[in-house]
């Protein structure tokens, strides 16, 4: 990836960042938005339908981390260390498809320039498997914190640490390509100088 094409990404990325983080109070009308809008393209129902394979998913990691919880359909039980029950219902605008909304649109950025197919594909892998577990990571997170801090800081965690949480990973995930699936050739990186 030529020096001209890698700090076009990232200033995309920090231009996005930036954005969300200025608007993060903002984020939820924003999720509002793009609510109405897949209801009114009716994704909804196939995005539920994903949603009990995603709660069983959620309560394993629950389960590696010492919480002890159960999934029923779209609900998430989780019992904090009293041995109250606490039950969280995920809806299918809580899985995460906005954070592949973004993930889809650095693409555009991060992949412009000549590579080659192989290394786009790997990217784009990568890129999609990584976001998905960054999801059921932060599901698990809110679950976690339902069951060990209370309802607030879940809300709270629910509300604005997942859109950090993305960023966070969007950084990391294309300055980790950039280094070792996009590398441009030696010759393309190098500048010639005549003498």
């Amino acid at each position: 990836m030529k020096r001209r094409d890698r700090d076009a990404l990232n200033m995309t990325l920090l231009a996005m960042s930036c954005a969300l983080l200025m608007l993060l109070p903002l984020v939820t009308t924003f999720d509002d938005f793009l609510t109405s809008w897949a209801l009114q393209l009716g994704v909804n129902n196939p995005l539920q339908a994903i949603v009990p394979v995603e709660a069983r998913m959620v309560v394993s990691l629950l389960g590696l981390v010492g919480v002890r919880a159960a999934a029923a359909g779209s609900d998430i039980v989780v019992w904090d260390t009293v041995g109250a029950m606490h039950t969280l219902f995920i809806s299918w605008n809580c899985i995460g498809w906005q954070s592949l909304l973004l993930l889809g649109m650095s693409f555009f950025s991060g992949l412009r320039g000549r590579q080659p197919i192989a290394s786009r594909v790997q990217v784009i892998v990568i890129g999609v498997c990584g976001t998905m577990l960054l999801n059921l990571a932060r599901v698990a997170m809110v679950a976690a914190l339902e069951a060990t801090w209370g309802h607030l800081p879940a809300l709270i965690f629910h509300d604005y640490g997942g859109t950090i949480l993305v960023i966070g990973w969007l950084f990391v995930f294309w300055i980790a390509v950039q280094r070792w699936i996009l590398v441009a050739p030696a010759s393309e990186g190098m500048e010639t100088v005549s003498l």
